[in-house]
């Protein structure tokens, strides 16, 4: 099977992305964006692999999933207290003037949308690794790129 078109993988790896983090879209205002923005700044790729990893095991939760993942009492309990002490040391240390004022004056929205662009950064890190990538394009082995193409009008 040929192989896809870079556009057609860039969206690919965005549609994998999206799934992985399905969550339902939240919109920030300019405070939310200003504790995005700190909770991205304060985060080494190490606390981005930690929240991917907490996001991955909450995950494999899912009755559907947890067949594929099996994590021990005590590495779910790891994980859980390493995820606690970065969001803690983020929203009491880090990010303290940005998370007041996106509680104040946004509320909770504010927090959702700017950890779940902090997941999606953290994914992205994670989906950017050439392993996880090669995974990514063995999807393409059994996609039908004659019918993507047609379908989406990526022919030339």
């Amino acid at each position: 099977m040929a192989r896809l078109p870079v556009r057609l993988r860039t969206l690919l790896t965005a549609a994998t992305t999206t799934a992985l983090l399905a969550a339902a879209p939240a919109h920030a205002g300019v405070y939310g964006d200003e504790l995005t923005k700190c909770l991205v700044r304060s985060t080494a790729q190490e606390d981005r692999t930690q929240l991917a990893q907490w996001m991955f095991a909450v995950m494999s939760l899912h009755p559907e999933v947890s067949r594929n993942a099996n994590f021990t009492d005590a590495q779910r309990l790891e994980i859980n207290k390493n995820a606690a002490a970065l969001f803690e040391r983020l929203l009491t240390r880090a990010c303290v003037a940005e998370a007041r004022e996106a509680i104040n004056y946004e509320g909770a929205a504010a927090f959702q949308s700017s950890f779940q662009t902090l997941g999606q950064v953290a994914a992205r890190e994670l989906l950017s690794n050439p392993r996880v990538n090669a995974g990514v394009a063995e999807l393409s082995r059994y996609l039908d790129n004659k019918k993507l193409e047609a379908t989406l009008g990526t022919t030339k």
